[in-house]
């Protein structure tokens, strides 16, 4: 077994993507969010491996080393969850574990609503399953928060690829930073509103110093593979958020769907996402929306970059879940 990840490209529902894996056994596969790839579960791969897991972690459509398709509609929850669905097979496998972390936890939360069979259990780290849409459409968003909402930002073509773009270590590092749980700003977390006449990186200056847990060797890991893409080393990112009210339309169908699969939570206290509005109500209804939950963690002092931030924690947490699925699934009355 190799100590360290290896590399290769698979053909996934016409899109060429790129995955890390590493380790035999039980799949795992861990989904990235927004604006990382395979390397931000740099610290999950060892120990998830040695454990005795196939861990596999593909950048996913639009991101890093993976194709980045043209047409901004196909980045749909839809086209994502096949993704998920068509590498699966891809591998050779019947069944996997979803681990999910920021956009990467819509992923799993919903391949698992959709597609119980191939999920024996599922993880989402940062973002709770909103379901069945995956998210609140722009026009509740720009009512709730404002045009300067981020997600809605987003959604202009052009001024965000653009701005990112520019200096594309800087605009990790100030990312990275700004939502971490070292921010000053992220002791009381609020939702990432850009002030009128501001631009997106205006409201995330360069940092003092890079927190513990990331590195300058990490930022030029990110940097190198988002540069493959010139001046849209983040549209394909971005594209997702472009998706959002596409999302809502097309789930519709699905409404009243929960999850059926055994579920674990993990979340940072100092998270931005757990100041949105209906965040805590969502939260309280997880056991109805998950009845076969596992644990709801909170991680003290965390923010928003939850494996990368605090690994040993969340390499507990997984390994504590993976472990106790066959029990899980025994119990549920579930043949996996």
């Amino acid at each position: 077994m190799s100590s360290t990840p290896t590399h290769r490209h698979v053909d996934v529902n016409g899109v060429r993507l790129h995955i890390a894996e590493q380790g035999q056994g039980p799949l795992v596969v861990l989904l990235h969010g927004w604006p990382e790839s395979w390397y931000s579960w740099r610290h999950q791969f060892a120990p998830l491996a040695a454990a005795g897991y196939r861990v596999v972690a593909p950048d996913q459509r639009g991101y890093a080393r993976s194709e980045q398709p043209e047409d901004v509609t196909s980045y749909t929850l839809l086209h994502l969850v096949g993704d998920v669905v068509g590498l699966i097979r891809e591998l050779g496998e019947e069944q996997a574990v979803l681990v999910g972390h920021d956009w990467g936890a819509p992923v799993a939360w919903v391949t698992a609503m959709l597609r119980p069979d191939l999920v024996r259990g599922v993880a989402g780290l940062s973002v709770l399953p909103v379901l069945p849409a995956g998210g609140a459409p722009p026009s509740t968003t720009r009512e709730v928060y404002g045009d300067g909402f981020y997600q809605i930002r987003f959604q202009q073509p052009g001024l965000a690829d653009t701005e990112l773009a520019k200096d594309i270590p800087a605009s990790f590092r100030r990312v990275l930073y700004g939502a971490s749980g070292e921010n000053p700003a992220s002791r009381e977390p609020r939702p990432w509103v850009i002030p009128e006449g501001q631009s997106l990186l205006d409201t995330l200056p360069e940092p003092p110093g890079l927190p513990d847990w990331l590195t300058e060797a990490d930022i030029r890991a990110y940097t190198d593979d988002f540069a493959r893409h010139g001046e849209r080393a983040f549209t394909g990112g971005l594209n997702w958020y472009r998706n959002i009210e596409r999302n809502s339309e097309l789930l519709t169908p699905f409404k009243g769907r929960g999850i059926d699969v055994p579920a674990l939570y993990v979340v940072g206290d100092r998270d931005m996402v757990t100041s949105l509005r209906g965040a805590d109500r969502l939260r309280a209804a997880l056991g109805r929306i998950a009845p076969l939950l596992y644990a709801d963690i909170t991680l003290p002092g965390c923010g928003h970059w939850t494996q990368q931030e605090r690994p040993a924690e969340v390499n507990a947490a997984l390994l504590d879940f993976l472990g106790n699925l066959p029990a899980l699934s025994r119990a549920s009355g579930a043949l996996y």
